[in-house]
């Protein structure tokens, strides 16, 4: 069975569903064909953080962002002390 994946639109169409007009989330999952709990989520979600809720595919939230650029740096720096790590260890083999 493969996964569903619901446009960031249908999420906040079926929260709005819920909040605004006051359907119970379960009358809302029958009628989406959604799971009570992935609607309970998305409805969590939102209230958390509207600006940033359901990113979609390929776009992170800007802390993720600023994690992946560090984490990227992190690995340039590791590469770099480990090649003067390398070049420290043969010219002072070199001298003696």
């Amino acid at each position: 069975m493969q996964r569903r994946k619901f446009s960031r639109e249908f999420k906040l169409e079926a929260v709005r569903l819920i909040k605004d007009r006051g359907v119970a989330v379960a009358q809302a999952a029958r009628d989406l064909d959604v799971h009570e709990n992935v609607l309970r989520k998305w409805v969590r979600d939102l209230s958390r953080d509207p600006q940033h809720a359901f990113p979609g595919h390929g776009q992170m939230k800007p802390e993720q962002l600023e994690i992946d650029r560090l984490r990227k740096e992190v690995a340039k720096l590791k590469a770099e002390r480990d090649i003067l790590k390398k070049a420290a260890a043969y010219f002072a083999r070199e001298v003696t």
